[in-house]
């Protein structure tokens, strides 16, 4: 850890870190876009969707560990 990291108060380390997914997210609606474009060139190949298969999977264990809901009613959520 840096030592201005030690230096900071948790309201300023949580900012940041904030800061930090929302940047995040905006480069990962990015990067489908891009993919987007990648799979539309070439529909018959299966690693387009087996990859979003494990960023779905992967964003769901993210919105099941910071929300605490449970995994079946994100699931159910997302079939809606």
């Amino acid at each position: 850890m840096a030592t201005n990291e030690l230096k900071r108060t948790a309201a300023e380390t949580y900012a940041a870190r904030r800061t930090d997914i929302a940047r995040l997210v905006d480069v990962l609606e990015m990067e489908l876009e891009k993919y987007d474009q990648r799979a539309a060139a070439e529909p018959q190949r299966w690693d387009f969707p087996g990859t979003l298969d494990y960023v779905r999977t992967t964003l769901i264990d993210l919105v099941e560990g910071l929300s605490g809901m449970e995994r079946r009613r994100i699931e159910e959520f997302l079939a809606e």
